[in-house]
């Protein structure tokens, strides 16, 4: 079982680097931290759905270290 958690939180943790890598595509660094022109920007399109799926990748990671942190 903890075997299997464990498979899954890898998984999970590559997805997550590849969702956060997707969403800075093309923004250039400065404005990672600010620098970036426009303030607030509403997202369209695959940017929704890649934020949607970065942040439920997030949620399902937090939950599977829970759950195997109390696992037997």
């Amino acid at each position: 079982m903890k075997n299997l958690l464990l498979i899954i939180n890898i998984v999970l943790s590559i997805a997550i680097v590849i969702f956060i890598l997707i969403q800075g595509g093309g923004a250039g660094l400065g404005s990672a931290w600010g620098g970036g022109g426009e303030r607030f920007q509403t997202r369209r399109g695959i940017e929704k759905v890649v934020l949607w799926a970065s942040t439920i990748a997030i949620v399902l990671f937090f939950i599977v270290s829970l759950i195997n942190l109390f696992a037997k």
